[in-house]
């Protein structure tokens, strides 16, 4: 292959990322919202799939710490799926308050916004978007296991992006969305879970009660409203309805 081959084929690549690509069948979405249901629902199979809803989370966080002007320490991923972003700045205000409050909403949000661009028809730009964050995100991460997940998941998008045709790139865009949309739901409600129990007293709906004087129990609603709506109005544009 000649170098102008070479050139060309990388112009028409990085073209696309900025243009748009036809809309799959209904039949194709469907079944990538089932896929995606299938990999929540299960409780065998959340464990392993929940890291990637951690990665939302915990990179939630970190994006509106840094644009609420807090200083962004570090990022650790553990194997239970849990996370830890810590950031310093003022221990109170409007700041630390959207910060705790960003990542139980966050893989919902982005689950919205990715329906949102799925719908105009860009798909590509989807997939390189994800691995610009996950590179972003990567550099904040402080723990082996963090490094690991985050490295795997942005893999699985460069690979698919660069090798594969449009078809499994738009399966692989849908069901990704649909995951967010739908992995954003549950864990709101396995918070409400634990609490119940007597569990997850430091959790972000307690640091939140602690911050605005409103109880925990108002932030916990306000998790599943987001989550849910986004659902509806991220549904609704993955299905063209």
């Amino acid at each position: 292959m000649d170098n102008s081959t070479t050139a060309t084929d990388l112009w028409d690549r990085s073209s696309s990322v900025f243009g748009t690509q036809p809309h799959p069948s209904i039949w194709l979405i469907a079944v990538t919202g089932v896929v995606a249901l299938a990999a929540v629902v299960p409780h065998g199979v959340w464990r392993i799939t929940r890291n990637a809803v951690t990665i939302a989370h915990e990179g939630g966080h970190a994006l509106v710490a840094l644009l609420s002007g807090r200083r962004l320490d570090g990022i650790r991923l553990h194997s239970d799926t849990s996370g830890l972003t810590v950031s310093r700045g003022r221990p109170t205000g409007i700041g630390m308050v959207l910060t705790a409050a960003a990542g139980y909403t966050a893989p919902s949000l982005l689950g919205l916004g990715g329906a949102y661009l799925l719908a105009a028809g860009h798909i590509t730009a989807l997939l390189w978007g994800a691995v610009a964050l996950l590179a972003a995100m990567l550099v904040m991460i402080r723990n082996a296991y963090g490094v690991l997940t985050v490295v795997l998941t942005g893999a699985a998008f460069v690979l698919v992006s660069w090798l594969t045709g449009p078809a499994v790139q738009a399966a692989f865009a849908y069901g990704v969305v649909w995951f967010l949309l739908l992995g954003g739901v549950r864990p709101p409600f396995e918070l409400g879970s634990k609490r119940r129990h007597g569990g997850a007293r430091d959790s972000d709906a307690d640091q939140l009660a602690r911050l605005t004087n409103l109880p925990a129990a108002v932030w916990l609603g306000l998790f599943h409203v987001v989550t849910l709506c986004c659902l509806s109005g991220g549904g609704r544009w993955l299905l063209g309805l």
